[in-house]
């Protein structure tokens, strides 16, 4: 039997390639993306020509749309086996050159919007007794960059959210893993997919020219490395179909897929959780 996969965000990017892929794969994929028939009616009609493939209207900014969303493919399917949270926007700036509202509308999509599509599904797979939930987070989820913060943080609070939700959902047999990507060349990193940004143009001014130069080394450094080592956004379209096809209860919390990391984000991961391990040791004693 088909396992039933909703993926959010697969307008382009990850969400589309993995849409591709699923579909290839034979599993029935319900493609989330907002603007289903104005902007992204193109690409809405592309994956719905796919095989199993199911486009679905959803704005995960919007409590009304991501519930009836979830209800309708619920429905319609009885079930929703895997999630897949995609959606998001990056977005680059001097902390103090952004306003509240800015970040605000970046944590509603990638923060916020994560939390909505969890209450949107949990009670079904509750029910079911079994599901598997991936998030898409980032290399540095687990620490920060400067010119970075307000994404970083709202990719940070997902993987908070990843690993509480893992022992929550414990007893219910729904599994939680978080894909820790690299910089790829997706229409978000290359600036086709227009970000969030620092909107305080006096403060960014006030900065001088060492804020823009330190900007500009960074972003030099992030694009080169990608470049070297070729990274392929397909790669994540296939962790995330390995993670799928993996036996229940031997996945990972996490699983990064950064070839330029070179085993750094491993080493993170495990220190990570014997921190952890060790805290908690000490306040149960």
């Amino acid at each position: 039997m088909s396992q039933i996969v909703f993926i959010t965000g697969t307008s382009s990017g990850f969400g589309k390639l993995t849409t591709e892929t699923l579909s290839k794969a034979g599993y029935t994929v319900i493609a989330g993306m907002r603007d289903i028939d104005g902007k992204n009616a193109e690409v809405a009609n592309q994956l719905s020509q796919l095989s199993n493939v199911d486009v679905v209207e959803i704005d995960i900014t919007k409590d009304e749309s991501v519930k009836n969303a979830f209800a309708n493919m619920i429905a319609k399917y009885g079930r929703i086996d895997v999630l897949v949270n995609n959606a998001a926007v990056a977005g680059f700036g001097l902390l103090e050159a952004y306003s509240l509202d800015r970040i605000r509308q970046m944590f509603e999509v990638n923060f916020y919007g994560v939390i909505r599509t969890y209450q949107a599904v949990l009670p079904a797979m509750r029910a079911a007794g079994k599901g598997l939930i991936i998030n898409i987070t980032s290399g540095a989820s687990g620490h920060t960059m400067p010119f970075m913060i307000p994404y970083l943080a709202s990719k940070f609070g997902v993987e908070s959210i990843t690993e509480g939700l893992q022992d929550e959902l414990a007893e219910f047999g729904i599994e939680n893993v978080s894909i820790q990507p690299g910089v790829y060349p997706t229409e978000m990193n290359t600036g086709q997919k227009q970000g969030i940004n620092s909107d305080k143009a006096d403060i960014t001014e006030a900065y001088g020219d060492t804020a823009t130069q330190k900007f500009n080394a960074i972003g030099t450094a992030l694009f080169g490395k990608m470049q070297q080592f070729n990274m392929d956004p397909q790669v994540i379209a296939n962790g995330i179909l390995e993670l799928i096809e993996m036996p229940a209860g031997t996945r990972p919390l996490r699983k990064p897929l950064d070839a330029i990391a070179q085993g750094t984000d491993i080493e993170f991961i495990e220190s990570r959780a014997a921190i952890k391990a060790k805290w908690l040791e000490k306040y149960s004693a």
